[in-house]
Order: C-alpha cells, then structure tokens, then sequence
C-alpha cells in the first residue's frame, strides 16, 4: 500500500492510498470549513449547506443524486464537525469516475432551490428538536458550550431555531464561495485506485471549477478556554454528567500523550475508571474518559451515567483516579496503551473508508500524511514521567468544567470538585 499526494494548480490536494487487494474505492473531498467558520449570524449553516448539496444541481435532480449512485451498488454521504466538513462516496473500482462526477456536482452545480431549502430547513429544526430530547448528546453540546464560553468553537454544530430559520440561499451560495477554495480543499481516495488516473478525474473537475482561494470576510479568534458549569434539572433515570478540562491541541508537543492519557483513565475495560468505577464498586453501567483535540486547543473530559443515589460517591471517586495519575502511571498501563492505538491504526488499514477519513485528516491538519510508523515512533517516546507530568497540568491547572443533565440535585460544586482534587493530589486544582 503506498501513499501518494499531487498538489493541483488551484490548491486543491489530491491524495490516494492504493490497496490493489481490494475491489472497491472510499473516495471524498475534505473541506477545512466548519462550525467554527461560521459568523453569529450563519450559526448552522457549514450543517445546512452540507444537507443542500444532496437537494439538487443544475444537472441532477435530488432523487437522480440518490440513484445514480445506488444505480451502482454505491453510497454517499457527508458530515459536519466544528472544523471541517466532508463529503464521502464509496463504490466499485469501475464507478470512481460517476463517483467524482456526483461529488463534483454536488459542490459546484447545487441550485439551492428555494423550495428544497424549506422542506430541508424543516428536517434540520427537526434534528435540532431529537437533540435536545436526547440527554447524551445534549450533555456534550452544553459541555464545550460551557468550556469555550461565548465563541465559535463551542456552539452545537446544528445551529438554533432562530438561525436556521433565516438562512437564504445567497447566504449559503456566499459561505460556499468564501470557504470551498482549493486551499482548503483536500480529495482522497484509498482503496484500488490509480493515483495518476485519479488525479487526472479531479484536475478535469475540481481543477477547472474550484477557486484557489476565497475572500474570508472574518478571522477566527484563537480559541480560549475559560471552563464553566451547566446543570439542568430533567427527570431521568440516569443523570449524565461531564467532568473536564483543557486538552492538547492536535500539533503541541503533549497531543499524543494526552490520548494515551485518555486511554489508561477510561479508554476499556482494563481502564482505571471502568475497574474502580463499575467493576469495583458498581457505580455506573457506563464510564470512559476522551481527548478531543482541535487546531488550537483540545478537551479533556470523563463522561459517565449513573442513579441520583450514586451521583455523591461517583463524583468523587472519578477525581481521586484523576488524581492518582498525576501521582504516578505504570510502564505497563503505558504498553498496554500503545498496543491498542497500534491495533486501531492496523485496522483502519483494512478499512479503504477509515483510512481515506485518517489521510484527510491528516492532510489537513499537518499538511501531509502521517505513516503510522512516524505515529508510533511518537508514542514510543511517551514516559510514565510524561505522563504523570500532564496529569497534573491537566487536571490541576485549569478550571474545570462540568456538564450535567438529569436527576443532579446532589452533584458537588464546582469549587467542591476543585478542592477535592487538591486535596487528592496535594496541590489546589482551578476553580471557576
């Protein structure tokens, strides 16, 4: 398997990954535009923009979207995220060409018709509505609400009521032209794929219709993390609660060494939280700790589900593991660490969509391709010393945020958080 990238006179970046085992192709085009783009008045609209490119172009109708990719045994999709947003096709070596085609279409040719935008305006309001009557995802959405205070970066990827409702199609035809510019743009394709054959598609495509740059009426503010506290009342069974702080951005010195963090807090069944927390004591069906990293900063967070009657011992059990870390990690939590991101990175290389999803994402971050070599080389370097170093930076330095939704009378304050993990670990956490 082998990875090559041509960069295309407009800007746009062409990367393939050959897998000549395979009979199928996961191709797409990555765009570095997301929620985090948008203005306060285009809230939502980096999602809306991704559900209108499917409405219908000057050359395809909807409908003729979805069957001419189904035609031939094919899907496509798209997702949006806070900084990005891609638009992803797989399908049979010999439809990549109607792949790119419809991909290409989708992008450059869409009509934005007035009608389809308010029959999609109204699904999305619904999607808004099925959100918020899920309380795990909620719980997330108010989280980095509440570390991220006030900016971009922190506002669900889906817009308000109020927001959707006003969008025009120039407003979207405008955010498309000012951030689908081939600076911005990467095209990947992995699986059985030649990459000159390939590139030669996008050029006649994408290199004739793409700008190479845009006129960017706003600069992102560098993302500030200020932490906060968000509880709200529901009846529930469960009570879902958020404990985090700062994390790592993707390209700092200390990104990798935070995931492996992550991993050895609640990352398995063998992790410190899923064996203190449920399997010692029974606490909750459900605990894990994530690091999410972004361009310019990152979260660092704990998520569990429990009874009202467990909240008051949970809480403090999580920050004393929390704790503990910064007072030493085991070279053996370490290896059993590194073995399951070696896993991970093998596997995806069996999947043409997990990988053509890793390059791009890659591609847009560092600017190249990341061999998994190179990925593990960094992790070997990861001490326990590392480690335990960044615990207490994490977990002592910064304020803490909480997110908590449902039966949660009885969850510490925040203050309460901070000084329990003080007292844990000798030193006095931030607190708001």
């Amino acid at each position: 398997m082998t990875v090559k990238t041509t960069r295309l006179s407009n800007g746009v970046t062409v990367v393939t990954e050959t897998m000549p085992h395979l009979e199928s192709v996961a191709l797409g085009v990555w765009v570095k535009s997301g929620s985090r783009d948008e203005s306060p008045q285009e809230h939502g609209i980096a999602h809306l923009l991704e559900h209108m490119a499917f409405k219908g172009t000057h050359k395809r109708s909807a409908r003729q979207i979805a069957e001419e990719i189904e035609n031939v045994g094919g899907e496509v999709n798209a997702a949006t995220s806070t900084e990005t947003t891609a638009y992803y096709a797989r399908v049979l070596k010999d439809n990549v060409p109607l792949a790119v085609d419809i991909l290409h279409d989708i992008l450059t040719n869409s009509v934005f018709d007035e009608a389809e935008l308010t029959r999609e305006k109204h699904v999305i309001l619904q999607e808004i509505g099925a959100a918020n009557d899920t309380p795990d995802d909620v719980v997330y959405d108010k989280f980095t609400e509440a570390a991220f205070r006030d900016q971009t970066i922190g506002r669900p990827i889906l817009g308000t009521p109020e927001t959707v409702k006003a969008f025009t199609p120039d407003q979207i035809r405008s955010y498309l032209t000012r951030h689908y510019t081939g600076d911005r743009i990467v095209v990947v394709a992995a699986g059985h794929v030649d990459h000159e054959a390939f590139v030669k598609l996008i050029d006649d495509s994408f290199g004739k219709t793409i700008k190479p740059t845009g006129k960017l009426l706003r600069t992102i503010p560098t993302a500030s993390y200020t932490g906060g506290d968000y509880r709200e009342a529901r009846d529930l069974m469960d009570a879902q609660v958020l404990i985090g702080f700062e994390g790592r951005a993707y390209q700092v010195r200390d990104f990798y060494c935070s995931q492996l963090l992550a991993n050895i807090l609640g990352g398995g069944m063998s992790s410190r939280l899923f064996q203190e927390v449920r399997e010692k004591r029974g606490l909750c069906y459900s605990v894990y700790a994530f690091h999410w990293g972004f361009s310019d900063s990152g979260l660092f967070g704990v998520h569990a589900a429990t009874g009202a009657e467990d909240l008051e011992e949970l809480v403090p059990v999580i920050l004393s593991e929390l704790a503990k870390t910064a007072d030493g990690v085991e070279e053996q939590e370490i290896n059993r660490s590194r073995a399951q991101v070696r896993s991970g990175l093998l596997m995806a290389q069996e999947s043409p969509a997990a990988r053509a999803s890793q390059i791009a994402r890659q591609m847009l971050l560092f600017g190249r391709p990341v061999s998994n070599d190179e990925l593990m080389e960094r992790l070997a370097n990861l001490t326990p010393q590392r480690l335990s170093d960044l615990a207490g930076k994490l977990f002592f330095d910064t304020p803490i945020t909480v997110s908590a939704i449902g039966p949660v009378d009885k969850l510490l304050k925040v203050s309460d958080m901070a000084q329990l993990l003080g007292q844990h670990g000798g030193r006095t956490a931030a607190a708001e």
